[in-house]
């Protein structure tokens, strides 16, 4: 504005008045939405100071200081709690289809507070590969297990360990020679057509134990139960896995995720509900995927009289399982003595020459096949892209070729190409190694189980690949979907909304990664529980690396010390003044019940 002689007109108190009014406007806001994300009503312990430096040469920063808490310890029946299968809450649910077992987290005013103690007597996990073998008896202190299973060879308890023999239901003599024969059957699995598979139904996991040498990593999934620990002890045990049951909700994969299935009587009802958890498995397999089963109705001819069954039922049986698949377009691959392999078409001609009005019936295209959080069951089948021809299994690049091969499912995420994925893989290799110069044990035996909570390729993963562990990558079910990148790289992964609880076990990850976890979800998720939920699934003396914008690191250390973490402040490998790296180390401590 000016005079009308044309000299400009100055109001520097007017001005800096304004400008003063605006600031402490937007902090006012800021405090109240702020305090409200991340204090609960019952118990505030976050509040907003402001720390502003007043160097016009530099800019201002504002950071989130957490008011000094000290959790305390959970009570002793609490140390296996799995907040959203929670064996205390079924009663709640229906036992059809076994929807008990499903996810059902508790809603907010039933959250628990406080700190998840380890058993009487837990020490340290053993060391990956031994861990394979045998485990600490009172890390996992089950004995109902052991009494059951023990004629299987499940596995057995000798003096302070249980040792694991590698047997199970189908596979008495040991698993290596069950699965020596099913290579025979599928040669995939030598020369690494097969990477990712999902084994349903898991026990303690030995088959997914035993395929690691070989090169294949798998997602053991089985629900919680109140006795047998069967995720526990594959966990405890360095071997990947997951709560979950196939029940009226999708598995939280997307479409098109594993080159193989596989049920060891696993006792799932495949022919049952219209073939309704068959179609599931038909959703997450890749085309030219395979589905393995064992036990029944396979080799009824000879296996019937130890089925409690007649020969009549076991034939009927399993000609409605080879009904269903051949109507899923599977075709009968190879079999031999127990075990029969089936593999899912390789490309869309055999469900473009379906009639019309075949049973099951083809999902219509409202539905997003690569959904899989809290998504209900369809009694449909999803018919693959035929755009996405090159995710099949049969034109997939051999591992380890294509874990740095850009997927085709690229396409899927709004703004990715080759170029922004061939730019994350190096961005991670220099994070991993400045990671590595902060923690040391990275790299070690010291560390075997490990998660990358919001990972967006798999990248983190993808540069630790040649050191002694495993990731699970866990894509946010309110971020874009990159799961299928993640697999079709042959990484593992799943969906996870970070306002709930994970679907495993206390004390089954060595160390927790995030970047930028609290910056892209605290409007929805309070801070105060995401970290105690990670505090539930850390193992005592294992670590989380949390990289995350300056704001917030200084109210996370503190929350963290509240948990009887150590947290150091470190740069980053740029030494970038708006973000921070906090190294912390979860204390081993034993319950005050026990001293």
């Amino acid at each position: 504005m000016k005079h009308k002689d044309g000299k400009p007109i100055n109001h520097p108190d007017k001005n800096r008045n304004v400008s003063l009014a605006i600031t402490v406007i937007v902090l006012c806001g800021a405090s109240f939405y702020l305090g409200g994300v991340f204090s609960s009503g019952k118990d505030p312990v976050v509040a907003i100071t402001d720390h502003r430096n007043m160097d016009s040469s530099s800019e201002t920063s504002v950071s989130l200081v957490a008011k000094a808490i000290s959790f305390p310890e959970c009570s002793k029946e609490y140390q296996d709690y799995t907040p959203c299968t929670d064996p205390k809450r079924w009663r709640k649910y229906g036992t059809y289809r076994l929807t008990l077992l499903e996810r059902h987290c508790p809603p907010i005013f039933e959250r628990k507070e406080c700190l998840v103690p380890p058993p009487n007597g837990y020490k340290p996990p053993i060391r990956w590969p031994k861990s394979r073998d045998e485990c600490w008896y009172r890390n996992v202190p089950y004995d109902w297990i052991n009494k059951q299973k023990s004629n299987q060879h499940w596995l057995r308890k000798e003096g302070d360990k249980f040792q694991f023999p590698g047997g199970g239901t189908m596979f008495p003599n040991g698993v290596g020679e069950y699965v020596d024969l099913m290579q025979d059957l599928i040669p995939g699995m030598k020369d690494g057509t097969v990477r990712t598979a999902i084994d349903t139904g898991c026990g303690v996991a030995s088959w997914g134990g035993d395929l690691l040498d070989r090169g294949i990593l798998t997602v053991s999934l089985a629900p919680r139960d109140n006795h047998e620990a069967q995720v526990q002890f594959a966990l405890e045990r360095g071997i990947p896995a997951i709560l979950g049951v196939i029940s009226t909700q999708r598995l939280p994969f997307p479409a098109n995720s594993f080159d193989m299935a596989h049920c060891s009587r696993c006792l799932i009802p495949w022919t049952e509900f219209g073939g309704l958890y068959l179609l599931e498995i038909h959703r997450i397999l890749r085309p030219g995927g395979f589905w393995v089963l064992s036990g029944p109705p396979v080799n009824y001819e000879r296996r019937w009289r130890g089925w409690n069954t007649t020969v009549e039922e076991q034939k009927s049986d399993y000609d409605k399982l080879q009904d269903l698949l051949t109507s899923l377009c599977f075709k009968l691959y190879n079999k031999k003595d127990d075990i029969a392999v089936w593999q899912k078409a390789k490309d869309n001609n055999c469900y473009d020459k379906l009639p019309r009005e075949t049973y099951p019936p083809k999902c219509d295209d409202s539905l997003d096949a690569n959904a899989g959080w809290y998504t209900p069951l369809r009694h449909c089948f999803m018919v693959p892209e035929p755009k996405y021809k090159k995710s099949a299994l049969t034109y997939m690049p051999k591992w380890p070729e294509r874990l740095n091969y850009a997927p085709e499912r690229l396409m899927l995420v709004h703004g990715a190409s080759s170029s922004t994925f061939s730019h994350d893989n190096s961005k991670w290799k220099k994070r991993i190694q400045h990671y590595k110069k902060l923690l040391p044990d990275l790299g070690t035996s010291k560390i075997r189980n490990v998660m990358d909570m919001n990972t967006v390729y798999g990248g983190f993963a993808a540069a630790l690949i040649n050191d002694p562990l495993w990731v699970m990558n866990v894509v946010s079910s309110y971020g874009k979907n990159t799961l299928p990148v993640v697999y079709d790289r042959g990484l593992i992964g799943t969906f996870q909304d970070w306002c709930e609880a994970f679907s495993t076990y206390p004390r089954t990850y060595d160390l927790l990664h995030l970047d930028g976890l609290f910056t892209a979800e605290s409007h929805r998720c309070e801070m105060k529980y995401v970290l105690l939920e990670m505090d539930r699934i850390l193992r005592p003396t294992g670590h989380a690396i949390i990289r995350e914008s300056t704001y917030f690191v200084d109210a996370i250390a503190t929350i963290a010390k509240g948990m009887r973490w150590t947290c150091r402040i470190e740069n980053t490998e740029y030494s970038s003044e708006k973000e921070k790296v906090l190294i912390c180390q979860k204390k081993l401590w034993q319950s005050s019940s026990s001293r």
